[in-house]
């Protein structure tokens, strides 16, 4: 019985022990552009929160809520990328991407999107963004 519930105590309990130190995590951003895509484009964030959310919301939140899911698991693949290129985290960053291009009713335009990865700080009262991964060019092609 005592080996069961300590078994079973670290799964109801969490521990946050297993992070060496808590750090900022990248934030992803996308933009379409046409054949030539320049650098003054205009940068969306991927699943930005809402701004305001009703008690009811929060609460049916708590218990389901695959869009976070899915955006955890977005940091995830964008923090592997930030310490070292990964192709299959490039490939879902940009499958979600595309997804949310075509939900953002971008996706009618064609042409190719980017993605990068920031990091957001406050240098000075001021808020400093620094890109640490721009991807290459993506068909916008159809959702997945």
């Amino acid at each position: 019985m005592k080996k069961t519930v300590s078994l079973i105590l670290p799964v109801l309990i969490p521990s946050w022990r297993f992070f060496k130190a808590v750090e900022p995590s990248p934030r992803v951003q996308w933009a379409v552009g046409g054949a030539e895509q320049s650098q003054a484009a205009d940068w969306q964030e991927y699943q930005p929160r809402p701004q305001t959310l009703s008690i009811g919301r929060m609460l049916q939140r708590l218990f389901w809520n695959p869009a976070w899911n899915d955006a955890l698991f977005v940091v995830s693949c964008a923090e592997r990328i930030a310490l070292g290129r990964t192709t299959h985290s490039i490939n879902e960053i940009e499958t979600r991407v595309r997804r949310d291009i075509h939900a953002a009713g971008k996706g009618g335009q064609g042409g190719t999107f980017k993605f990068r990865l920031v990091f957001v700080h406050h240098d000075g009262g001021q808020r400093v963004e620094d890109v640490v991964f721009l991807s290459d060019p993506a068909s916008v092609g159809d959702p997945i």
